[in-house]
């Protein structure tokens, strides 16, 4: 299980990049790049990144002096943007030295007003915090973007759009989507009766005749089953039995959990914590295994992971919701007080920026945390982009 030293492998949290719909199209690095670049050959050239395919990284970068361009052989180069402190951009051999790297097909954002000295740099757009207030219109209409904000909460996500910010990062997910589960008591009370059903594993029946009481749910299953991912070559899929024996008892509770992020409006955007909540899920279940669980551990830790946002999706107390269902007390506790060897794990899997003492709780290395959270990153986006 420790397949390297754990200190020769950095520890590096990731976050999602969201365009204006929602959709993740990059990872920002918790990290700094320092005097070289061994540290990125290493994170970014392991086989579980080249399966991320069009998803750009998002680095930030110190001290651009500090850089050795003769270690970028190796590194994806297209998918890479760097963030500039918009204080150093002022010197004048940070701003030739940003342009070499920008001649060199890298991307630049500034972290800050950066003014003219941005675009003599090659500086394409910024990469801002904005949880206290946004750059000057100026700045932004100087660069060509896209321009990245970060830590925007839902009150400010609107006046960052019309600003002329198209991608973000931070809580935005959990903050847009609060109100998700408000509204409709009815549709409230069908989704926690159809977890129950999951959680007691119940007769595919009962789940059926659920699922035809909301037309929404059921649309995005049939819509699931008959994408390319599941049935490429197989005749159109049209009843809930149908769906039933193509998917198999396992994985049909496996979606059904997950197709309860889908609801949404047909011509509005994502819903957000659909891939978080897919991110969680594959995480968990790769520690599980890892840690040599059987299936119906990992089936469990899988069900944790994605059950962690039913707070925010029902905009309801967890605790309310455990107690609506049947679910076994070490999934409660895991819920509930993040204890016990799930609530370890999915303690883990919320961390952006992971600790080296959560993953010794967990019993597993930095290369191997790094490789399991590429993996969930994979089958999240084949997740959204079927949903």
């Amino acid at each position: 299980m420790f397949a390297s030293d754990p200190n020769s492998f950095p520890l590096v949290g990731i976050k999602p990049v969201l365009d204006t719909q929602n959709h993740w199209v990059g990872l920002a690095f918790q990290m700094q790049v320092a005097a070289s670049l061994p540290v990125l050959q290493s994170l970014l050239c392991c086989p579980e990144s080249e399966e991320l395919g069009s998803l750009d990284y998002y680095i930030p970068l110190a001290d651009p002096l500090a850089i050795d361009a003769s270690q970028f052989d190796g590194l994806p180069l297209d998918r890479i943007v760097f963030t500039v402190p918009a204080a150093l951009l002022a010197d004048g051999a940070v701003q030739k030295c940003c342009k070499q790297l920008a001649d060199r097909g890298l991307r630049l954002l500034a972290d800050g007003d950066a003014g003219v000295a941005a675009a003599q740099a090659g500086i394409r757009g910024l990469d801002v915090d904005c949880a206290d207030g946004l750059p000057g219109p100026l700045a932004m209409m100087a660069l060509p973007g896209p321009h990245l904000a970060r830590n925007v909460d839902a009150v400010r996500v609107g006046e960052c759009r019309r600003a002329g910010f198209t991608l973000f990062r931070g809580e935005l997910p959990r903050a847009q989507e609060h109100d998700a589960g408000q509204g409709d008591g009815t549709t409230r009370k069908r989704l926690l009766a159809l977890l129950g059903l999951l959680a007691q594993d119940a007769d595919s029946r009962e789940l059926e005749a659920l699922l035809k009481q909301d037309p929404a749910l059921s649309f995005q299953l049939l819509k699931l089953v008959n994408s390319a991912a599941f049935a490429p070559n197989s005749n159109p899929i049209h009843n809930f039995g149908q769906a039933i024996n193509l998917l198999g008892r396992r994985q049909l509770q496996r979606w059904l959990q997950l197709l309860l992020y889908a609801r949404q409006q047909a011509d509005g955007p994502a819903n957000a914590l659909l891939p978080l909540a897919a991110l969680r899920a594959a995480q968990m279940e790769s520690l599980c295994r890892l840690r040599e669980g059987e299936r119906d551990e990992q089936d469990m830790a899988f069900l944790v992971g994605v059950f962690s946002l039913l707070d925010v999706l029902l905009a309801m107390p967890m605790t309310d919701i455990v107690s609506a269902l049947n679910l076994d007390l070490d999934v409660v506790a895991a819920l509930l007080d993040r204890s016990g060897e799930l609530g370890e794990m999915l303690a883990l899997v919320e961390m952006h920026e992971p600790q080296a003492s959560a993953l010794r709780d967990v019993g597993i290395d930095n290369e191997t945390y790094w490789r399991s959270l590429l993996q969930a990153y994979h089958w999240a986006l084949q997740v959204s982009r079927n949903v």
